[in-house]
């Protein structure tokens, strides 16, 4: 009788351990926004995680083509009548992106400044591969510059907008992103999803956790391809931006030319190589370290004051490692020997 309670107990084991089932994990990748977008779908039906793939590929490039700064589209269309400087009826698809990217670039000292299109244009980085060079004439950059465009230079009266200055052409690059990162969270949330990582190009944004466990995050070096610099821990709702020069340049007579701008001086800002920031909301996120990466580090804690940031890590161009108390809790370094610069903002 002891014998045949024994194999009952070890079969009923083996039986209860045949019917958990590991947790259904859904994986899609798509090239939308000029890169990689990883999603990953825990614990979630395959048909269903399907039938929401579709929606947000469908929802993504619907946002890439209404956003895009340079292709025909409405964003496109906007920037021509912006040029006109009368008034017209906004398109209902880019006028909540313009409304937020006046307030973000207000909060960040114009660092990011979406009204510079045509000077990024002038750059060459208006095109889907990354220029080779020359750099534009001192003389195309100085006068641009001289025009000062800025989104604070836009006037919106209900659905009509106009822009005082005809020299503003809108660029939402460094915001976009998030932008489209927010929604897809949103609609995943909305259809009953408990654990997710939206993963644009490096920079994301999760909803739960990966199983028991936070989703581990890793940031890439700046300098070292195929490296990574640091690792953390993400938890339900963060986004995880980092802005670095590594991603779009170019190499001429030495000198690294890279997509990322400085309004105030109409060259890439050279002081950094990468800024990183955690946030709920992923569009302030995304243009936040932007605006970190282009303040520098002397002057990355004037913006993180005013945005009201706890989590910021910046690597400046000797690589130096700077951050705030909270980041450094947070974020483990790997495979350097640098000490990081711990910096209350």
């Amino acid at each position: 009788m002891p014998h045949r309670l024994h194999l009952f107990l070890v079969l009923s084991l083996l039986l209860t351990s045949s019917c958990q089932q590991a947790p259904r994990e859904y994986k899609q990748t798509l090239l939308v926004f000029g890169t990689l977008v990883k999603i990953t779908l825990r614990e979630v039906d395959p048909a269903l995680a399907q039938k929401y793939i579709a929606q947000i590929r469908k929802d993504l490039n619907f946002m890439h083509k209404a956003w895009h700064p340079w292709k025909p589209g409405p964003m496109g269309r906007t920037n021509a009548l912006l040029a006109t400087g009368g008034w017209f009826s906004a398109n209902p698809s880019v006028l909540p992106v313009i409304k937020r990217g006046i307030e973000l670039a207000r909060i960040t000292n114009n660092l990011f400044n979406p009204a510079i299109g045509k000077l990024i244009g002038l750059w060459g980085f208006h095109q889907d591969d990354a220029p080779k060079g020359p750099p534009p004439a001192k003389k195309a950059i100085d006068q641009l510059l001289a025009r000062h465009p800025r989104m604070s230079d836009i006037e919106i009266d209900g659905l009509r907008m106009r822009s005082h200055n005809p020299a503003v052409q809108l660029d939402f690059g460094a915001m976009a992103k998030g932008l489209a990162v927010d929604r897809v969270i949103h609609y995943l949330r909305s259809q009953g999803v408990r654990n997710a990582i939206i993963n644009a190009g490096g920079d994301l944004k999760v909803i739960g956790s990966h199983g028991d466990r936070p989703w581990r995050i890793g940031i890439r070096h700046p300098r070292e391809k195929g490296k990574v610099l640091a690792a953390l821990d993400a938890y339900d709702g963060d986004s995880v931006f980092t802005s670095g020069d590594y991603e779009r340049y170019y190499i001429y007579k030495g000198r690294r030319y890279h997509h990322i701008i400085d309004p105030r001086t109409g060259y890439p800002a050279n002081q950094s190589t990468s800024a990183t920031v955690i946030l709920k909301d992923a569009a302030t996120a995304d243009a936040a370290a932007t605006a970190l990466f282009v303040a520098g580090p002397s002057g990355w804690q004037v913006i993180a004051r005013k945005m009201h940031l706890r989590y910021v890590m910046l690597v400046d161009k000797n690589g130096r490692i700077i951050m705030t108390p909270a980041m450094a809790k947070r974020i483990t370094l790997i495979d350097t020997d640098r000490k990081p610069i711990i910096i209350q903002p």
